[in-house]
């Protein structure tokens, strides 16, 4: 039986490995939307391909590109613009809708699919992140299943698998340890954006791959294992290792511990969360144990990377805390793309806009989107201030 999907974020690394799966996957998956942002180029080739139904750009000057792109090819779909069209790009009728957008404007469109009671295939970790104590129960209370795409939280999700009734007593985070795992904490200042998104073992978009240069990126996964898995903070740890051949591991009461294991590809992870809970074949590149030379772990440094220890002690926190440790990452993250931040005062600027905002907790989810405005502006004020 073909399944429908929308793909939020299609232009992006996560996007496009997404129709690649699609692609092989041929007949049991048909592509009813796009959302994608100011790539124009690639979606059309995208909507040449797949032909779906709706397709949504970020403004009408990408959106009129499109248009002139596709004149002639026979492929009229509806176009959205900006933040409504994304929304509305979830709102479309489909089996599945993909969240592999980045950032905290996963939110939305993600909440709307769920309102629809549409199975939410996961990449945007930050709708959890912000959001999870909301976010959960209203995926419980309107039978939308989540699935996660990132390969540790699908890592833990297969592991998971036929042991109802198990008690876990440890939730294990793999994590490469990024581009700067054993450069001198004397060092992390001078590293440049360059540095940064030279990731030794994946290749991710511009965002995640500074955010795992940090740690912060293994810092939203424990918050969004925590909601995703019911699964308290003591009982998810992080351990890096950099071979990134076990992709996370759960530890059960007996001491038993399952590893899920295989190639650094995203596309594995993707394909189960639609194929789910059949793995079906694919052509890519197998593990040969033979050649493999070790495996290796160490725990992670929270004193050269602070934005683990940071995020880690938001979900702890809770309420506003993650939303406020979210935002301001984000406006960090964007200030050392542009090199208006040194790499360090990525976390600097996290804990101050963590330490300025008080605590509080939110009841809807227009009081994040609020609270996320709020802590932007904070966060931006800082970036300023630090130059």
């Amino acid at each position: 039986m073909t399944k429908s999907i929308t793909v939020l974020g299609s232009t992006g690394v996560m996007g496009r490995l997404t129709l690649d799966v699609a692609a092989h996957l041929g007949g049991e998956i048909a592509v009813t939307a796009l959302a994608a942002g100011q790539n124009a180029r690639r979606l059309a080739e995208q909507v040449v391909q797949f032909r779906p139904q709706y397709v949504s750009v970020a403004n009408p000057e990408t959106r009129d590109e499109l248009c002139r792109l596709l004149d002639g090819s026979g492929c009229v779909p509806e176009i959205g613009v900006g933040p409504e069209g994304l929304a509305r790009a979830a709102d479309v009728p489909t089996d599945v809708v993909v969240t592999a957008v980045v950032g905290a404007v996963g939110l939305i469109p993600t909440w709307r699919a769920i309102s629809r009671g549409a199975t939410i295939a996961l990449a945007n970790k930050e709708t959890l992140v912000a959001a999870g104590d909301l976010v959960m129960p209203y995926a419980a209370a309107r039978g939308a299943a989540i699935l996660p795409l990132d390969s540790e939280h699908s890592a833990i999700f297969q592991c998971l698998q036929g042991a109802t009734g198990s008690t876990v007593s440890r939730y294990l985070l793999t994590a490469s340890g990024g581009p700067f795992r054993q450069t001198p904490a004397s060092e992390l200042a001078q590293v440049t954006a360059a540095d940064a998104l030279r990731h030794p073992t994946w290749s991710m978009g511009r965002k995640i791959t500074v955010d795992s240069a940090t740690l912060m990126n293994k810092g939203l996964e424990v918050i969004e294992a925590h909601h995703l898995f019911a699964a308290s903070y003591d009982t998810i740890e992080v351990v890096v290792h950099p071979q990134s051949v076990i992709h996370s591991m759960v530890e059960f009461a007996d001491g038993a511990v399952l590893a899920q294991l295989g190639v650094p590809d995203m596309r594995v992870p993707i394909q189960f969360a639609f194929t789910y809970p059949k793995h079906l074949p694919r052509p890519d590149q197998r593990l040969n144990f033979a050649q493999l030379q070790q495996l290796t772990f160490e725990a992670p440094d929270v004193e050269r990377f602070p934005c683990l220890r940071l995020a880690r002690a938001a979900g702890e926190v809770g309420g506003y805390a993650p939303c406020v440790m979210n935002a301001a990452n984000e406006v960090a993250v964007e200030a050392f793309l542009q090199g208006r931040l040194s790499f360090t005062g990525i976390s600097a600027v996290v804990e101050e806009t963590l330490g300025r905002i008080p605590s509080g907790h939110p009841n809807t989810v227009e009081d994040v989107v609020q609270m996320d405005e709020e802590a932007r502006s904070v966060a931006v004020q800082i970036v300023r201030e630090s130059r």
